[in-house]
């Protein structure tokens, strides 16, 4: 599939080439997108770009004697820009799509394409039968492992990720969909005032102070009033209790590491040989 049309460089993206990073990796990517701040919608001057997506292994390397590289991380540095690129295997990446886990969810979804591939709209196509009722618990644990940091250095960053966190949960379990973008999450959701100062503030100043902006005392009574709507939109969310699309993504994987056609999802009976008298296997009773 030809490379999509993207709006990277309006997410704050500089002008760099991502498209041949894809090409120099080892092994076929699924996807890329863009994730960290750029795609949460509160990226500094100085943000790392911070890339996701998927990897195909050949079948060789999971059948054979050698440790599969199913998580690769590719680290450089552009004219000071820090990039990464980190990559799991389609199999390990379908694993934690089934393990509530938001973040891996907010990749494949991102609408930061920098790759894309037909099995990459067909995970896309899955996504609303893995939302569950327990993603509330990853955001639930990830906002309280930012405000603890939050609470050490006092900084935008981890005050951003925390109340963006909390949003997006409330999000996911009121509306069933996946939406990490803070700008956006404020515009459908009530949320703190002083949420577009802090963007700005972060936006010249990656490791800004929070307290420049907003008193600390009135965060914390925040902080705890949103984790209070979190359970509440749990606790009445239609969403259901387990995914939906194991098997599915089942025969994705399997379709995709043997480089069969969609086409070939459906179960093909086995082929029944008759018996040199006519009958098939089985028919006359005797073992076969």
């Amino acid at each position: 599939m030809s490379e999509p049309r993207t709006n990277l460089r309006a997410a704050g993206l500089p002008d760099i080439d991502l498209a041949a990073v894809v090409a120099e990796q080892p092994d076929p990517l699924i996807f890329a997108t863009v994730s960290g701040a750029h795609l949460y919608g509160f990226p500094s001057r100085d943000s790392d770009v911070d890339l996701r997506g998927v990897h195909l292994l050949p079948p060789a390397a999971l059948v054979g004697l050698h440790e599969p590289e199913e998580t690769r991380t590719l680290m450089w540095d552009r004219d000071g820009l820090e990039m990464d690129l980190v990559t799991h295997d389609l199999r390990k990446f379908a694993r934690l799509l089934l393990r509530r886990n938001g973040y891996v969810l907010e990749q494949l979804l991102s609408p930061l394409v920098v790759h894309t591939t037909e099995v990459h709209q067909e995970l896309i196509a899955l996504a609303p039968d893995l939302l569950t009722a327990h993603h509330a618990h990853h955001y639930r644990g990830f906002a309280t492992t930012q405000w603890r940091l939050f609470e050490k250095t006092g900084e935008l960053k981890p005050l951003l990720y925390t109340l963006r966190v909390l949003l997006t949960g409330i999000h996911l379990m009121t509306h069933g969909r996946v939406q990490p973008h803070l700008p956006t999450l404020i515009g459908e959701l009530a949320a703190p005032a002083y949420v577009p100062e802090l963007i700005a503030a972060k936006e010249a100043a990656e490791h800004g102070a929070a307290g420049e902006v907003v008193d600390p005392a009135r965060l914390r009574t925040d902080i705890e009033a949103l984790h209070a709507r979190l359970d509440a939109a749990q606790t009445a969310t239609t969403l259901p209790d387990a995914p939906a699309a194991r098997d599915a993504l089942h025969d994705l994987i399997v379709r995709t590491r043997l480089g069969r056609p969609a086409a070939d999802r459906a179960h093909t009976p086995p082929r029944v040989f008759p018996t040199p008298n006519g009958e098939a296997p089985g028919c006359s009773g005797e073992a076969v």
